[in-house]
C-alpha cells in the first residue's frame, strides 16, 4: 500500500470518527434537552399536586369551622340569646342585670366565632397548642383517656406544612375514635438529629395494615405528607392497637 493510500485512509477514518462523535455528541444533547424538558415537566406536575392538596386542606378545614360555626351558633350563642332575652323581659332589676351579663358573654363568643372564619388562626396557634385542644376534645366526651409528651417544645413550621400537619392529625384521630375503640390515645412531639416527627399510638382493635394501606384514606394521608416533604408511616396488628409516626426532615 503506497503512502497516498495510506493518507487517504487516515484522512477517511478521521472524517468517520468525527462523524461519529458528532452524532454521539448530537444524540448526548438532544438526550439532555428531553430529559430536562420532562424534569420540568414532572415539576409543574408536582407543583399543580402541592396546590391542590393546600386548596383541598384548606377546604376541608374551612368547611369544618362553618360546620362548627354552625352548632355554636344554634347550641350555644343561640340559646344564650333566648336567655338574655327572657331575663330582659322580666320587671325584676336584678334579672335584667343578669341578661347584661349573657349578652356581654353572647359578645365574647362571637367575637372568638368570628377569629375561626379564616385560616389567621393557623399561624397563631402552635401545632402543640392543636393536639393539645384536639386531645382535650377528645376527653371531655368521656370516649377515652389521652396523653400528649412534648420532648420538642418549639416545633416551628411554616404555615403550609403545619396546615397539612393539622388536617393529618384531625383524620388520624378521627380514625382512632372511629374504627378503633381505644382507652387511650398517646401523642408524642419530638426531634432528633434526622428531622422532626410526631407519634401517635393506641391500643385499639388494630388491623391488617398489608389490606388496609391499600384504601384511599391512608394513600390520601401518605400523598398529602409527601407534598410537604414528609413521611406517613404506620404500624398495626390486629387486637394490638396502632402506631403512626408522621416525620419532617430538619
Amino acid at each position: 500500500m503506497g503512502i497516498e493510500e495510506q493518507i487517504y485512509i487516515m484522512i477517511y477514518s478521521t472524517i468517520f470518527l468525527g462523524g461519529v462523535m458528532s452524532t454521539f455528541i448530537i444524540s448526548m444533547i438532544f438526550i439532555h434537552r428531553q430529559r430536562q424538558a420532562q424534569n420540568r415537566q414532572k415539576m409543574e406536575q408536582l407543583k399543580a399536586e402541592y396546590e391542590k392538596t393546600m386548596l383541598d386542606i384548606e377546604n376541608e378545614i374551612q368547611h369544618e369551622t362553618l360546620s362548627h360555626i354552625g352548632r355554636e351558633l344554634h347550641d350555644n350563642i343561640g340559646q344564650l340569646l333566648s336567655l338574655a332575652k327572657l331575663n330582659f323581659n322580666s320587671s325584676r332589676p336584678e334579672k335584667k342585670t343578669e341578661g347584661q351579663s349573657i349578652l356581654n358573654q353572647v359578645i365574647q363568643e362571637v367575637r372568638a366565632l368570628s377569629k375561626t372564619l379564616n385560616l389567621d388562626w393557623v399561624e397563631e396557634t402552635s401545632l402543640e397548642d392543636f393536639i393539645l385542644q384536639q386531645l382535650k376534645k377528645i376527653e371531655s366526651t368521656g370516649f377515652c383517656t389521652t396523653t400528649i409528651d412534648r420532648v420538642e417544645h418549639n416545633l416551628h413550621l411554616p404555615k403550609d406544612h403545619k396546615l397539612v400537619l393539622i388536617r393529618v392529625v384531625q383524620e388520624v384521630l378521627n380514625n382512632a375514635i372511629k374504627h378503633a375503640s381505644p382507652t387511650k390515645i398517646d401523642v408524642t412531639i419530638s426531634s432528633d438529629e434526622e428531622g422532626k416527627y410526631i407519634l401517635i399510638q393506641d391500643d385499639g382493635k388494630g388491623f391488617d395494615v398489608s389490606t388496609a394501606s391499600t384504601g384511599s384514606g391512608m394513600s390520601n394521608l401518605k400523598k398529602r405528607m409527601q407534598t410537604i416533604g414528609g413521611q406517613f408511616q404506620i404500624t398495626s396488628q390486629i387486637n394490638q392497637g396502632t402506631e403512626i409516626r408522621l416525620s419532617l426532615p430538619n
